[in-house]
This record gives C-alpha cells, sequence and structure tokens, in this order.
C-alpha cells in the first residue's frame, strides 16, 4: 500500500505523523520520492531491435555501470518496450561455446587436425560409450551427479535420448524418466491410443516429452492449425481452467471430424493433458543437447586438450580447477603444477596425457603480469634466477604479492 493510504488505514502511524515532528519531516519527504525510480539496472541479454535508428524511437542513456563500454540502454523497461511494438531478443552467452572453441584451437595446434563441430557424426561410438559409462564430468548439461545416474541406466545409443534427457531432467517431469527407461529397453510394452500416435510418439518411446508433440497431436489428429495448436500449448502449460475446458471440446470435436471415435478422442486428452503441463521445447533442448554431444564427443576423442581447454574456461574458480585436476587424474592426465620457465597463461597441452598448470589460473596473479613473464621469456629466453625475473620482467604489477604467490 503507499504512505498515503497508510495515513488513512493506520491510526498510531496518522498520531505519529500528527504529532512528532521528525516523524512529519521523514513521512513528507518520503512522499514526494514514493514510486521515483531508484536506478536504472540494464537487462543482462537483452537486446532491443528496431527499423528505424534507436534514438528515433525511445530515449536512451548511458549505462549506469560501464559507461566506456556499455554502448547505450533504452529508458523504457523490457514489457513497455514489448507494449510499442519493438522487437526484443534475448542473447544468452554460454561459456561452453567458448570452451569448444578453444579445444578446437589446442587440438589443431597439437594434432594439426582441423574439427569442424557442427558436421560431427551423431552416430559416434565413442562418444555413446562415455555417455553410458556416465565419463561426463565438464560435459554440458549432463554432468550432474543425478544425471548421471540417468544416463548409466538409460545408456543412450542415438541424439533423440540426449534431447529427451535434457528435457526430462527437471523439476515435475524428473518422473517420467523411469517409465523413459524401461520402455527404451524393452521392460514396458510402448501401446498407442491411436495409431496416428505412433509417428509424433515413437522417438520418446510413447511419452509426451515436448510441447511440440503436444502441438503435432491438434495438428494432425484434430486438423487444428499450427497457431490454434500453439494456443492449445499455452493453454495446457497456464493450467487455466476455463481455457483448458474451451480447448478440451474444440480438440475432441477436431479428432471425431477425423473420423476418430469420441471414446478414443477423450482418452487422447486425457492421455496427453498431464504430459503437456511439463511438456519442455524441443528446438531448445535439441540446441542443448547438441552442445553436449559435441563436449562428449571431444572429451571421448581428444581428452587432453579437452579438459586443458575446460580447466582455462574456469580458471577463476579454484575450486572447480581442483575438482577438474582430480578429474584428470581419473582419467590418467598428468596436470603438472605452474612453472615459470615452461607454463603458458593458458594451461597448455605439453603432449597427450600431460597438461601444463596455467600461470593466469594462479590467484593474485594478474593476467598483465603473466603477459610480460611470458612475454619476455620467448624474447630472452628461460630465467634463472628470481632476480632475473625482477631485473627483467618490466611490468609495473609485479610486486611483492604476485612474486609471493608465484613462488608459494
Amino acid at each position: 500500500s503507499t504512505l498515503n493510504q497508510a495515513l488513512t488505514e493506520s491510526q498510531e502511524f496518522k498520531q505519529l505523523y500528527d504529532s512528532d515532528e521528525q516523524v512529519k519531516k521523514l513521512v513528507d519527504t518520503a512522499l514526494i520520492l514514493e514510486g521515483v525510480a531508484r536506478h536504472a539496472s540494464t537487462h543482462a541479454a537483452g537486446v532491443v531491435i528496431t527499423k528505424e535508428p534507436l534514438s528515433k524511437v525511445v530515449p536512451l542513456q548511458r549505462p549506469t555501470q560501464d559507461k566506456e563500454n556499455g554502448g547505450s540502454v533504452s529508458q523504457f523497461e523490457m514489457h513497455a518496450i514489448e507494449d510499442l511494438g519493438l522487437l526484443k531478443m534475448d542473447f544468452l552467452g554460454l561459456k561452453t561455446l567458448t570452451q569448444i572453441q578453444n579445444a578446437v584451437g589446442i587440438i589443431k595446434n597439437t594434432k594439426n587436425k582441423i574439427i569442424d563441430v557442427a558436421t560431427l557424426p551423431l552416430d559416434d561410438k565413442k562418444t555413446y560409450k562415455l555417455l553410458q559409462d556416465a565419463k561426463t564430468t565438464g560435459v554440458f548439461q549432463l554432468e550432474s551427479g543425478g544425471m548421471k545416474r540417468n544416463l548409466k541406466e538409460l545408456a543412450p545409443s542415438v541424439f533423440e535420448d540426449i534431447i529427451a534427457m535434457v528435457a526430462l531432467y527437471r523439476p515435475g517431469p524428473m518422473d517420467l524418466i523411469p517409465d523413459f527407461i524401461s520402455r527404451k529397453h524393452g521392460q514396458k510394452k510402448i501401446e498407442y491410443i491411436h495409431p496416428a500416435l505412433e509417428p509424433i510418439l515413437g522417438n520418446t518411446y510413447g511419452i509426451v516429452v515436448y510441447q511440440e508433440q503436444v502441438m503435432a497431436i491438434a495438428s494432425r489428429l484434430a486438423g487444428f492449425t499450427m497457431p490454434e495448436a500453439d494456443t492449445l500449448r499455452k493453454a495446457m502449460g497456464k493450467k487455466i481452467k476455463k481455457l483448458m475446458d474451451e480447448q478440451r471440446e474444440k480438440l475432441i470435436q477436431g479428432m471425431t471430424r477425423n473420423n476418430i471415435p469420441g471414446a478414443t478422442a477423450e482418452k487422447i486428452w486425457e492421455f496427453i493433458e498431464p504430459f503437456a503441463r511439463y511438456g519442455f521445447n524441443k528446438s531448445h533442448a535439441t540446441c542443448y543437447a547438441l552442445l553436449g554431444y559435441q563436449t562428449a564427443y571431444l572429451k571421448a576423442h581428444y581428452p587432453t586438450e579437452f579438459m586443458a581447454a575446460l580447466m582455462d574456461s574456469e580458471s577463476n574458480d579454484i575450486e572447480r580447477i581442483a575438482f577438474l585436476v582430480d578429474e584428470c587424474r581419473q582419467m590418467n592426465i598428468d596436470v603438472l603444477p605452474p612453472h615459470i620457465n615452461e607454463s603458458l597463461g593458458t594451461f597448455t597441452v605439453i603432449k597427450d596425457n600431460i597438461i601444463r598448470f596455467g600461470l593466469k589460473a594462479v590467484k593474485n596473479v594478474g593476467s598483465n603480469v603473466v603477459d610480460a613473464i611470458v612475454k619476455e621469456r620467448k624474447a630472452a629466453g628461460p630465467f634463472q634466477t628470481i632476480s632475473e625475473i625482477i631485473e627483467r620482467v618490466k611490468d609495473r604489477d609485479l610486486n611483492k604479492k604476485s612474486l609471493e604467490s608465484l613462488i608459494k
């Protein structure tokens, strides 16, 4: 409630306001400030796209943080931007993309092989073996303890299995995983209420996993247009009773028009309705599954290079690095300690199964210092003594703290 409301509704508050000069002054000031925007925050991933230059369409300002590099931000918040009919896109950055790119770069340097992750075969036996054994630390979306257990039980053998696991491994749909696994392995019979459901649900062993499957059922069995099928998807996702009843009616009528008996149509509705609440967007799950597959492929075929790239992108998180060094040991990869004459800034593959720790991952040693050390070493050869390092490395950030950290 507003302060004005509080003054009329709370006798105690009104009494204080009338009797205490300080309280009156405070509340009067607050009344002026009430509802004023405190600060302008920036949406991390939101980008506004317009046909005309932005300055002709919306008021702009400099962002509150990172004024030098931040460009401009709109003075309207995201809902107002959408209400104006402007296009707002969210671009999400994933460090996995950097890890893949770096791993590919390292493989080119060490093995002289150029790998195009976009054209990897999706039936690679070595990759599926790694997934079946759940050796998925560092594999995108597939590395949690629960996911590893499910992968072992499922033993994925086709790309569709990975997509389904990404979609199902969330609160709610998780309950379907045991059923999904037992159907895949033939422990549970896969039956369809109507033969027309088989082409739609065959890849997911007769279970509705994706929103797109709900839409396909509405379109193919009940003659819905795609926008109508999307309305059905939204209604089911939001669980609004009135909308649901309308859609149920419409779907059953559509199916009976397509010569599906009324009783069967009822059963199909009852069958898809509980799943639709949890349905996940398949195109989203596929993108994530593809990144999972690509990281699994690189880990299976080029373990040393993959782990070096992975540790490099996590070099700011010392606990994660310790965890990954331990993973390397289990993979029979040696991670040698940092070395002033051998380490580069990044984690470096010395040869198969040997990685040298990167200097930039050493705590309290800034990247400027590391760049200066590596540059000087390349120019004039290895360092022999500590005093030689101090004399030769010309960088103001090489101070007592960074030197002590290197020594330790």
